[in-house]
């Protein structure tokens, strides 16, 4: 319905060259909020993604300045990445956190910094080796590579959590961790391994981001977090855990990047935009908890009609 409309107020919306546009530029959302939901479907969060990816882009740009080697700037930004996701999961489970927010909230502000200190002149650092600004800025056949890269990973996460044992464990946590601890399951495994995975899918997004811009900043990444949340709830995921599919989130962030570029269309003010990703957050977080107060009553009724 959104891109009906869109398309109807302004023709140029569906023109190839702004639909490749679109796939490319929410690209990164998509990764990103896929690690996001795992984390998410376990009753957590993680708001440390866009400092994450900032890091990300840094340590691969100074690798680049030592080595001109693709693969070596593609591991440390996905090492980097994984590394920050590993700190945030041993943090909150082994320190026994009451919530994951508090250690992601210190990574956001400590990874931010790290980036900001590392970085020569605390600025942008230009260049890429030629691999890393195809796979992020180059396209096949008119479609960006990018949407490839986010094509494949959602294929593995969707085996993950679809066809296997541990991804399913994901859910059970989710749902229920203290039913999923008497049951066997290795829930602090478990928890650890969604950080691993959000900090590794940040690493990715730092791929694509630094290839697409040819360069790396500290700065990248700035408000990420909100973005990736709000394509999880969006896509239907719920806060309160064991609740969500993977495709919807990649709708989600599909339909905050239409937002943007329609708006941009529109002229609209980069202000107003922000205003309207954050309205879509509270509209998509009431919409949870609306729909979790009906199913409630609905079993309550169910429950007494088949008494």
């Amino acid at each position: 319905m959104l891109i009906a409309v869109v398309s109807l107020i302004t023709p140029a919306f569906l023109k190839p060259m702004n639909l490749g546009n679109i796939l490319a530029q929410t690209a990164v959302i998509a990764v990103v909020a896929m690690g996001q939901q795992l984390v998410i479907l376990t009753r957590g969060i993680d708001l440390s993604v866009g400092s994450n990816l900032a890091l990300a882009t840094v340590i691969g740009g100074l690798a680049y300045q030592q080595v001109d080697s693709s693969i070596v700037v593609i591991v440390a930004m996905l090492l980097a990445g994984a590394a920050v996701g590993a700190v945030n999961g041993v943090v909150f489970v082994y320190g026994r956190l009451p919530h994951p927010f508090i250690i992601t909230l210190a990574s956001l502000s400590i990874c931010r910094g790290l980036a900001l200190a590392l970085a020569p002149g605390h600025t942008t650092m230009r260049g890429m080796p030629d691999a890393v600004t195809a796979i992020g800025g180059g396209t096949t056949l008119g479609v960006p590579n990018s949407f490839f890269v986010v094509a494949m990973l959602g294929f593995l996460f969707l085996i993950l959590t679809k066809s296997m044992v541990c991804g399913r464990w994901i859910y059970a946590v989710g749902g229920a961790p203290n039913a999923a601890r008497s049951m066997g399951i290795p829930v602090k495994g478990v928890l650890l391994a969604t950080y691993i995975i959000c900090g590794f899918c940040a690493g990715v997004g730092a791929v694509l981001l630094a290839g697409r811009t040819a360069a790396a900043s500290p700065i990248y990444g700035n408000l990420l977090e909100l973005d990736t949340i709000a394509a999880v709830i969006i896509g239907g995921a719920s806060f309160l855990g064991g609740r969500g599919h993977l495709g919807h989130a990649l709708i989600g962030a599909v339909l905050i990047g239409v937002i943007r570029n329609a708006l941009n269309l529109l002229g609209v003010d980069v202000f107003f935009q922000m205003i309207a990703i954050g309205l879509v957050i509270v509209i998509a977080v009431e919409a949870d908890v609306l729909r979790n107060h009906l199913e409630a009553r609905a079993r309550v009724l169910q429950s007494a009609r088949v008494q």
